[in-house]
């Protein structure tokens, strides 16, 4: 038989000998607002608790026996308004029934006048004229609006009259997940609406953080890209080539960074950097520290002198005094002949030319890596680099790769014979770079951990 919605205290399932409904979403965590987050859990047992809010003092609204998928009763709690309403609404509360006829369930929209009603309460039309003639707009869902912004990650069912069918299908658009009609309501459809309702929102809720973090990653994408260096050569005769790969999973953007850019007296400039870490911060600095890099350049800065000025921009910038970056950098001269080298920490460049076999570039008294040592010197070698040439440009992210399953790395003597082996395959430009890449990667067994950058500027004489 129907029983009166009750009033006095939420007595718990052990005092009031209602049992529980198995339930098994996941905890949904708070936003950081003060409202409550329904109460689930893992695959234990937890009370299905149903807040119902309706304004009849007298206890007019009645509700049948409602029982969980067990036979057992579901626990019912109620308040008068939405005042009362939104103290009542702990986090046991799994789903809220609202009555779309209490007085406040609609209300003028923002701006129109009052129909002159002597309570202050608006009628549910669509529209009064009050005695000056003058229309009212109404909002006939505002409680379940109200509702719906106190309890947002709550199952909310409403309920209405059967001649009410259009305000009942406004209340699901709006954001209710179900409505019943006061007249039909029975108890095993109330049980069923509940569970179903509940279920809904969860899935709800699991589909827009799956689509906020797809959004998120698209975003995050974007600006990645969007990061990446483009290289500035017009008007150069030399040939530009590049790989990356970032080390975490997922990312478009590692610690390692890249450029070349053509300043106006003819000089090409290639940079090649590795911030220790691998995390989004590494990530950061290392696109502060390129573009930091291409401004001193265009600036006219080469050398020790841009170095440390790099060195300031890192100590700076760095969010601790343990980062610290290793550096690469060419300047090859307007006929492309000869070069300036500077390494601060950094593994030397390779170079190939016709005939010959690829080797590494000369690599003493190259200075510390930025940030290591306040003060710090990097000189400037000279290179001779001739008519027809490859340089290539790597952090060591491509030679610390392990070769099978024991603890030897790639190295640099490694990387020089697995780069001969692809251009005796007549590899170059960015087949080169690919064929070098996937084979450290094979050599490794998988993905290598670290991240990688590889540049190549390439020149033919005549």
């Amino acid at each position: 038989m129907p029983v009166p919605v009750p009033r006095q205290r939420d007595t718990s399932a052990t005092e009031s000998g209602q049992a529980v409904l198995h339930t098994a979403a996941p905890a949904v965590a708070a936003t950081g607002v003060a409202q409550a987050t329904p109460q689930t859990t893992t695959p234990h047992t937890t009370p299905l608790t149903l807040l119902v809010i309706e304004d009849d003092p007298a206890g007019g609204l009645t509700l049948p026996e409602i029982l969980d998928a067990d036979g057992h009763r579901i626990r019912l709690r109620t308040a008068r308004n939405l005042t009362e309403a939104e103290r009542l609404l702990t986090p046991d509360v799994h789903c809220i029934l609202l009555d779309l006829s209490l007085p406040d369930a609609s209300a003028r929209t923002p701006g129109t006048t009052a129909n002159g009603s002597a309570n202050g309460a608006v009628s549910g039309a669509v529209g009064t004229v009050n005695a000056a003639g003058t229309a009212t707009a109404v909002d006939q869902l505002l409680a379940l609006r109200q509702v719906l912004r106190i309890a947002p990650r709550h199952a909310v069912l409403v309920l209405t009259d059967e001649d009410d069918v259009e305000r009942a299908a406004e209340a699901v658009r709006v954001g209710a997940q179900d409505f019943l009609f006061r007249d039909e309501l029975d108890g095993r459809l109330l049980s069923r609406a509940i569970r179903y309702a509940v279920e809904r929102k969860r899935a709800d809720i699991a589909q827009y953080k799956l689509a906020e973090s797809k959004l998120r990653a698209q975003e995050n994408a974007r600006l990645e890209r969007g990061l990446l260096p483009t290289p500035l050569l017009e008007g150069s005769d030399l040939r530009f080539a590049a790989r990356y790969r970032p080390g975490r999973s997922r990312a478009l953007l590692g610690g390692d960074f890249y450029d070349t850019v053509r300043t106006p007296d003819g000089t090409v400039h290639a940079m090649i950097g590795d911030v220790c870490g691998h995390g989004p911060d590494e990530a950061a600095l290392g696109v502060e520290l390129r573009i930091a890099w291409r401004a001193l350049t265009l600036a006219g800065l080469c050398g020790d002198d841009l170095l440390a000025t790099l060195q300031e921009v890192l100590e700076v910038e760095r969010p601790c005094e343990e980062i610290f970056a290793t550096l690469c950098t060419v300047d090859i001269a307007p006929d492309g002949r000869r070069a300036g080298l500077c390494l601060a920490g950094h593994p030397a460049p390779l170079i190939s030319r016709p005939g010959r076999r690829a080797r590494l570039l000369p690599y003493e008294n190259s200075g510390p890596a930025l940030g290591l040592l306040p003060r710090a010197r990097w000189p400037r070698r000279q290179v001779e680099l001739g008519g027809t040439w490859s340089l290539m440009l790597y952090t060591d992210g491509l030679i610390e790769g392990r070769i099978g399953e024991g603890k030897e790395r790639l190295g640099q003597d490694g990387m020089v014979d697995m780069i001969n082996r692809h251009l005796e395959r007549g590899l170059s430009g960015e087949g080169l770079l690919e064929a070098s890449v996937t084979e450290a990667r094979r050599l490794n067994g998988g993905e290598l951990t670290d991240d990688v950058a590889v540049v190549l500027l390439s020149r033919a004489e005549g």
